[in-house]
């Protein structure tokens, strides 16, 4: 009778639950975000003179570019120790029969059992950048950049022909030279460097030179008159003594 007594007793007695508490993996995430910025400032346009006439136009910057950027923590670990707690309850509780039993409780608390190791997943993050910025930079006025545009294709045509006058005047002053040293029997070696200076001039007639001609031979009464005409045309033909 006693044991049946016992057995209903221990069966109507409430229940105790061994708890684990384990701490669940809990998940860190950390960022950073490095704002770059690229500043172009363009530079004065490109300008033409033209003989005091300045004008510009348009002007296309390309300016090409390079970054890097580098983070890290420190100190630098790769892992940490993370300690592992005593877990085991056995006792704390009695039965109704007075023996122990577990009451939910670590018997040891905060007794450490080992330690293990947990990666941190710390690293160093490189960041390279590069590209390419480009900008146009356009005159507004347009009317008065094609004023200028006009005005100084004039001043090109001006200082065209003030070259073309300049140019004009050494040949000229350059054949009268050589002629006139030619005329005094003047020249440059064959093999001068400067002989190309008077190749093209051509000389007409040098003095002392008869050139070739013909005489007309006539008989009878008209000879008198033939020989003076002659006479006539050979003196007309040789050229005049310095």
């Amino acid at each position: 009778m006693k044991r049946v007594i016992a057995t209903l007793l221990l069966l109507s007695a409430p229940a105790q639950a061994q708890v684990s508490s384990t701490a669940a993996p809990v998940a860190n995430s950390s960022g950073s975000v490095t704002n770059q910025a690229v500043q172009v400032v363009p530079s004065r346009t490109f300008g033409f003179n033209y003989a005091g006439i300045s004008c510009q136009g348009a002007t296309l910057h390309i300016n090409p570019f390079l970054s890097t950027t580098t983070s890290w923590a420190h100190p630098y670990e790769r892992y940490y120790q993370e300690p592992v707690y005593d877990q085991l309850d056995l006792v704390g509780a009695t039965d109704p029969e007075g023996n122990a039993i577990p009451d939910g409780q670590p018997d040891s608390p905060g007794n450490i059992l080992y330690y293990r190791p947990i990666r941190t997943g710390q690293k160093t993050n490189y960041s390279i950048n590069g590209g390419i910025t480009a900008t146009i930079s356009v005159p507004l006025d347009r009317s008065h950049v094609r004023s200028c545009r006009k005005a100084a294709e004039k001043q090109v045509d001006l200082l065209d022909a003030q070259l073309a006058d300049k140019r004009l005047n050494y040949e000229i002053a350059r054949l009268k030279n050589c002629a006139s040293l030619m005329k005094e029997g003047i020249s440059f070696h064959p093999d001068s460097p400067y002989a190309s200076i008077c190749a093209d001039v051509v000389l007409q007639n040098p003095p002392g030179v008869i050139p070739p001609h013909i005489h007309k031979i006539t008989y009878g009464e008209n000879a008198e008159t033939s020989r003076a005409q002659q006479q006539t045309q050979g003196a007309a033909s040789s050229p005049a003594s310095p």
